[in-house]
């Protein structure tokens, strides 16, 4: 079994900083890509950047240049360090793992409980 637990949201004003932070723990073999999603109120869960267990990096166009992805993979855990922050980033940021618990097991995803992030003008 994993466990997800996600840290570091609240509330920011305007062109200020978070860094958000997500520990998997349990039963875990190897992990391979780590990311983040976010949700605002009425609209579908988007994908915010993404990090592979080599360390290559994918941003979704409207962070690009303000958000920074990475791991720690001793620690089995991604951050994900949020500059210049915008009313337009308000809102729920999850992370996920892939996961194999085992080395003859396929990957699974996980999920962390979300933790809310706001932005206020």
């Amino acid at each position: 079994q994993v466990q997800m637990v996600e840290s570091g949201g609240g509330l920011v004003q305007a062109g200020g900083s978070l860094r958000l932070s997500c520990a998997a723990s349990g039963t875990i073999f190897s992990i391979n890509n780590m990311g983040w999603h976010r949700q605002a109120p009425g609209k579908q869960r988007e994908l915010v950047a993404t990090i592979n267990s080599g360390g290559k990096t994918n941003y979704a166009d409207s962070v690009k240049g303000r958000f920074t992805i990475s791991r720690d993979n001793a620690k089995n855990t991604v951050y994900l360090q949020m500059n210049s922050l915008k009313p337009a980033d308000t809102a729920v940021y999850y992370c996920y793992t892939e996961v194999r618990v085992a080395y003859w097991s396929l990957m699974s995803e996980h999920w962390g409980q979300g933790t809310q992030v706001t932005v206020s003008s």
